[in-house]
């Protein structure tokens, strides 16, 4: 079992920054592929970034690539969005994903085992 808190969602102006930290509870957190996924008002959940269990590998949707980073601290049992150069169209409610297993693809469609509550994030224009 794992459970995710999501936290430092705010609102910001167009071009800010702001980092989003999930705390993972569980002793097999460093087994777990981690990743990040929004949903704006009226629209479907999406894909923003995933990281495995080494932190070793990637992947970013295309909307953010270049300025968004995920990383993740498996000592800590935390796992960060790091958002730079931000829009108003990535407003939107963040959550964190886990799954114990699968693929970087698979992670991808929104399927994972366990979900946080989520926190808002505002971008003015």
């Amino acid at each position: 079992q794992v459970q995710l808190v999501e936290s430092g969602g705010g609102l910001v102006q167009a071009g800010g920054s702001l980092r989003l930290s999930c705390a993972a509870s569980g002793r097999t957190f460093r087994n777990y592929r981690m990743g990040w996924f929004r949903q704006a008002p009226g629209k479907e959940r999406e894909f923003v970034a995933a990281i495995n269990w080494s932190g070793g590998s990637t992947y970013y949707a295309d909307s953010v690539k270049g300025r968004f980073t995920i990383s993740r601290d498996n000592a800590k049992n935390m796992v960060y969005l790091h958002m730079n150069s931000l829009k108003p169209e990535d407003t939107a409610v963040y959550y964190c994903a886990a799954d114990p297993g699968g693929t970087m693809a698979a992670f991808t469609t929104g399927r994972s085992r366990y979900w946080g509550q989520g926190t808002q994030v505002t971008v003015s224009s």
